[in-house]
């Protein structure tokens, strides 16, 4: 008869007064590991000890039991009650749950209780939060509750509510913490499972490419349109902003694009409806214009209004403050905060200031109209005081010079002073010289006009080759008249200055660095130039020397034209658009232009896609893309060559390269770091960088359309 096995005898437990209590040296923790001590004597302070310390008696060398108890499992527990009791919290005498060992050794119990404590899996945690939540709790108080920051609580709870499917995948390891943290984007359940199924028959998987799928067709929140009207006023019509709670998002996603556009519209009649009140003949009102809509339009240039004695006193005041500011941080190391705070609240008084109201005449209102749309910050623009040439008042030709005396020819005979044909050959006869029987002081006639005028053209044609200042003042005076003045026709130097316009609108062209810089300047030097041509000359001759270069440049700047068009091929012109490009270190990235997926990459071949890959970042990031569709390889490239400084051929400046550079690792999240400290998953670690880059030299691409 075969004997049973023996039962399992547990430990006693009993309660042990703290003071009778000491930390073993037995203990294998040495490391701190997890949350702090202080965080656990605050929790045992509010639920009281959840887990019994486990202990052993202190003998004395005869192997009786002294009394005391010392402590080999459960020292960080030890350490936080006697906190407790250092802080008067907790009685020196209090009874401590503890369970006692007296087999085996210290050591071992220390050891197989760390060891064999298995992790509360991420998911568990997720739920409990959102338990705890669904019980009244706010995510103020949980996060009190368990020492994490709000912001971790809203991620937990995120996390919880995507879709019942999808958690079970993830409980499964069906797929990462950082996929699902993806699909927490969006709230609809149906969605985000759509989106599992596409990738299972995608070539990739990452996060990024879920995030894109969830918020296809969304706006951004960086969006011009958006920051127009405004989160408040988008959520309040009913819209609704997708958030990433782990990633920088920028302000999310816009959801529903035509309530946006809607929105937009709307704000901007209403801006123009106010507009249209100060007495425009026209007011157009556009979320966006092409650049160069005012081409061809004489702007009004009318006044600023000037600062009340109340306004320019404020004004001196705030000077004076900015330079005892400045004065007092001067030989400091760093500026004080608030220092610095109060420095820029000053400067924007100033660009307050700085941007007066301009006022008009009431005539000139009547026939001048208004554009008004969003500029690429969001902030309402408005362009005053355009007179279309249909509006411009009727000229008055100018009465013809009376003459002394004019002697009508009789019928039959020659005008006097015309040129007459014999009949027979045809050739030309000079005209008569007067006579001196002619009477009066008759107009001169106009060949011998014209012969001294020649004299006095290259007379002045070799004074003005003499004199460099003049020439330079008559040129600019030239290009002004035409630049600035729709009827600049004051000049007698025959330089025409053409200022192109752009048969293809690139998408935001207006809103580039450049088209800013170039209109504010033209409205900086448009501010100092007279009303009337005739009067242009004097007042450029007053300008000192360094006004008058930085004026003729900004001139020779507009008749740039270095566009190809197909119709119209210069290779010669893109030839020297190439030469002053290298003279002024011309960098289009460092101006601001970007390769995103609307403005290059979703415009060219899958192959150009890569090859931009490959040379900003290396074969290992282009190998990793291959395998995407057309718009989502393009999204992906747009992101890989963020930051690079990438440029295709035709925006280079020649002798312009680009190296390969790996893609930067990118450091966990908040929520991911404390999550790996809660003992959950940790972050997908990146590939590492590639060992070798592309050194192949990717071929010269023609510029032709694809």
């Amino acid at each position: 008869m075969s004997k049973s096995a023996p039962k399992v005898a547990l430990s006693a437990s009993r309660d042990i007064p703290f003071n009778r209590l000491v930390l073993s040296q037995a203990n294998v923790r040495r490391i701190k590991a997890g949350i702090a001590v202080e965080e656990l004597a605050e929790d045992i302070a509010r639920r009281t000890l959840l887990q019994s310390l486990t202990v052993r008696p202190v003998l004395d060398d005869d192997g009786r039991e002294t009394g005391m108890f010392e402590v080999p499992s459960g020292g960080r527990r030890f350490r936080a009650l006697e906190l407790l009791v250092k802080q008067k919290r907790l009685a020196r005498t209090a009874p401590i749950p503890c369970i006692i060992r007296t087999e085996g050794i210290a050591e071992e119990d220390s050891l197989a209780e760390n060891v064999q404590r298995a992790p509360l899996h991420p998911l568990d945690q997720f739920r409990a939060f959102q338990a705890l939540r669904e019980r009244g709790r706010s995510e103020e108080d949980i996060a009190a509750a368990f020492f994490v920051s709000v912001g971790v609580v809203r991620q937990r709870l995120r996390l919880a509510a995507v879709s019942p499917r999808l958690l079970d995948l993830y409980a499964e390891d069906g797929m990462t913490l950082e996929q699902l943290m993806a699909f927490t984007v969006s709230p609809d359940h149906e969605r985000q499972e759509q989106v599992w199924e596409v990738l299972q028959r995608s070539y990739t998987k990452e996060p990024y490419h879920i995030r894109r799928l969830l918020t296809e067709g969304a706006v951004r929140a960086s969006d011009k349109r958006a920051r127009f009207v405004g989160a408040e006023a988008y959520e309040a019509a009913g819209g609704l902003i997708l958030r990433d709670l782990f990633q920088p998002d920028d302000g999310g996603w816009w959801q529903d694009a035509g309530l946006l556009d809607r929105l937009a519209r709307e704000r901007l009649e209403r801006e123009a409806e106010a507009i249209r009140a100060e007495g425009w003949r026209w007011v157009e009102a556009a979320p966006d214009f092409p650049y160069g809509h005012n081409y061809g339009l004489r702007r009004l240039a009318g006044e600023v209004k000037p600062l009340s004695e109340e306004e320019a006193a404020r004004r001196e005041a705030l000077q004076a403050e900015f330079d005892r500011l400045e004065q007092d941080c001067a030989e400091a190391d760093e500026v004080p905060e608030e220092t610095d705070r109060r420095l820029a609240e000053i400067e924007e008084a100033f660009a307050a200031f700085d941007d007066r109201p301009v006022a008009y005449d009431a005539e000139e209102v009547a026939r001048a109209g208004v554009f008004v749309s969003i500029d690429g910050s969001g902030v309402l623009r408005v362009e005053r005081g355009y007179v279309r040439p249909e509006d411009e008042p009727p000229v008055t030709a100018e009465p013809e010079e009376e003459q002394v005396e004019t002697n009508q020819p009789t019928a039959g005979a020659e005008p006097e002073g015309e040129t007459t044909a014999e009949p027979d050959t045809g050739t030309a006869i000079p005209p008569a010289e007067p006579t001196e029987e002619d009477e009066g002081i008759r107009p001169l006639p106009d060949r011998l006009l014209t012969e001294l005028t020649a004299h006095r053209t290259l007379a002045l044609r070799d004074a003005v080759a003499a004199n460099p200042q003049t020439a330079f003042l008559a040129a600019l005076h030239a290009l002004c008249l035409r630049l600035f003045y729709r009827y600049g026709l004051d000049s007698c130097l025959e330089i025409e200055p053409k200022s192109a316009l752009f048969s293809a609108q690139a998408p935001g062209l207006a809103d580039t660095t450049s088209a800013r810089a170039i209109a504010a300047r033209h409205a900086r030097w448009q501010a100092q130039m007279p009303q009337e041509p005739g009067e242009l000359w004097p007042v450029l001759a007053g300008f000192d020397p360094d006004s008058r270069e930085a004026l003729f440049a900004h001139c020779v700047g507009l008749t740039v034209n270095a566009v190809h068009e197909a119709y119209n091929r210069r290779p010669k012109a893109i030839a020297h658009a190439d030469r002053i490009a290298e003279a002024v270190s011309l960098d289009m990235a460092a101006v601001g232009w970007r390769p995103t997926a609307e403005a290059y990459l979703g415009r060219v071949t899958k192959g150009r896609i890569l090859a931009a890959v490959r040379e900003a970042r290396g074969a290992r990031a282009a190998e990793r893309i291959a395998g995407l569709k057309k718009a989502e390889m393009a999204t992906a490239a747009e992101e890989l060559l963020a930051g690079t400084g990438w440029v295709p051929e035709p925006l280079r400046t020649p002798g312009q390269v680009f190296a390969a550079v790996e893609p930067e690792t990118e450091a966990a999240t908040e929520g991911e770091a404390e999550l790996a400290a809660d003992g959950g998953e940790p972050a997908i670690a990146p590939e590492p960088p590639s060992e070798e880059t592309d050194a192949a030299a990717i071929p010269t691409a023609a510029i032709a359309a694809e």
